[in-house]
């Protein structure tokens, strides 16, 4: 991630004026890595170079960014590789290129996972502190969906669900058995029901369902705590930014 040398000074709360930060460039007072830098548009990664300004370390403030972001199907929730790009793969990572300045674009991270298929509530953020805070597993934090079935959704499955379902996977040679943690399930249609989770496995209601002999068509994130998706009016494919204190209140208190 690199700056121009005068966009780094404007943003580092020292100077009080672009002239003033021309200036210092200018009259060899800007130091990098201990060596005067008068090219007022030379290019570097703040990771990798050290800034001094009258023998005073100079250092980007630490802002943090989040996002609210509605989740189209057919994107996964990862930077693509080589190999995913060769396979058409679609990144949720593009909605955000030349929409945010490249800086934030660069730092953002999900807060969690949602499979490629899966649509809904997605959060991003700069901040690597409450992406851990979210998505430890023991504070539980509850995350409801709209699950769609081939098939109706008895009340046998749906106790099993309240209860707990044993999860087997065998996956080329990788081995997993677990019990799903007791969750919240009511039907809005006979196919259709409102599920709330406190955990977040790979797959896991997907694979929750499918060992119940049910199979998911579709699955839509609706919420996280008391943050809802539909009280942001967002469409598939939008996001709007939010604030750490709204996050806080209806996620994390």
């Amino acid at each position: 991630m690199k700056i121009r040398l005068h966009q780094f000074l404007s943003k580092c709360g020292v100077f009080t004026s672009k002239n003033e930060v021309k200036n210092s460039i200018w009259n060899g007072e800007i130091l990098v890595n201990g060596t005067p830098m008068k090219d007022i548009k030379f290019q570097f990664n703040p990771a990798k170079k050290t800034i001094t300004y009258r023998g005073n370390e100079l250092n980007l403030p630490i802002e943090n960014f989040y996002f609210l972001f509605h989740k189209p199907a057919g994107y996964i929730c990862s930077r693509l590789n080589d190999q995913e790009k060769q396979f058409g793969k679609k990144s949720v990572y593009e909605f955000f290129r030349n929409n945010v300045e490249s800086t934030v674009y660069e730092s953002l991270i999900t807060v969690g996972r949602l499979d490629e298929e899966t649509t809904g509530f997605l959060l991003f953020t700069t901040d690597g502190m409450m992406v851990s805070k979210i998505t430890n597993p023991e504070m539980q934090i509850q995350k409801t969906y709209r699950v769609q079935t081939e098939n109706r959704i008895t009340e046998e499955s749906m106790e099993l669900i309240r209860d707990g379902v044993h999860i087997s996977i065998d996956d080329e040679g990788f081995t997993e058995s677990y019990m799903t943690r007791p969750a919240n399930i009511r039907l809005s249609k006979p196919n259709i029901a409102i599920l709330t989770i406190d955990e977040g496995k790979k797959r896991q209601i997907r694979r929750m369902f499918g060992t119940l002999g049910n199979h998911v068509i579709q699955l839509h994130r609706l919420s996280i705590e008391d943050m809802n998706l539909a009280d942001f009016n967002l469409k598939s494919g939008q996001f709007r930014q939010v604030s750490k204190s709204d996050i806080e209140s209806l996620i994390i208190s």
